[in-house]
């Protein structure tokens, strides 16, 4: 099976018709997200779903009022267990092991015909306190999936000889 197609194929949905994503394919997108990899395999993660539309409307409102997320018919939130944990490189670990469940899970959606976006820009504590998030845990990142209304135009990639160097910077 050739993968990087599929990885050419994604694009950020910014509008979502109102077709609900079926319960099969919202479970295969989050077991994409349950097996990817994470450091030290300590799978520090919790992925709450949000379906229902008035708590996709009241995340709408804690994501500065962008339309498309409470378009959404699924909204994930990709949660922390661990906000301490850092990797021996130094570097906490919940952003990149969350970043990579979330390319996982973004991957499987491709694969399922759907479209997402990676929603960053949100106030935490408005989400953490809709969805009843742990005090200590973080919500880093959302992620609404859906039939895409419009065909998501991808935006311009770099050329890979402006992006990639062997052996040194």
């Amino acid at each position: 099976m050739a993968l990087l197609p599929e990885i050419d194929k994604r694009a950020s949905a910014r509008s979502f018709t109102d077709e609900a994503v079926s319960e099969g394919q919202l479970t295969r997108i989050l077991e994409a997200g349950r097996v990817a990899p994470s450091a030290k395999n300590r799978q520090a993660w919790r992925f709450v779903v949000i379906q229902r539309p008035d708590m996709r409307r009241r995340v709408q409102e804690a994501a500065f009022g962008q339309e498309y997320v409470g378009q959404a018919p699924a909204v994930i939130a990709l949660c922390t267990t661990n906000v301490e944990y850092k990797m021996p490189n130094g570097q906490l670990s919940y952003p990149v092991d969350l970043g990579i469940a979330c390319s996982f899970m973004m991957l499987q959606a491709v694969h399922e015909d759907l479209g997402t976006c990676v929603v960053t820009t949100f106030e935490e504590q408005d989400v953490k306190s809709l969805l009843t998030v742990p005090y200590q845990m973080r919500v880093v990142m959302l992620l609404a999936v859906g039939h895409p209304a419009d065909p998501a135009a991808r935006a311009d990639r770099l050329p890979l000889d402006r992006v990639v160097s062997y052996d040194h910077w």
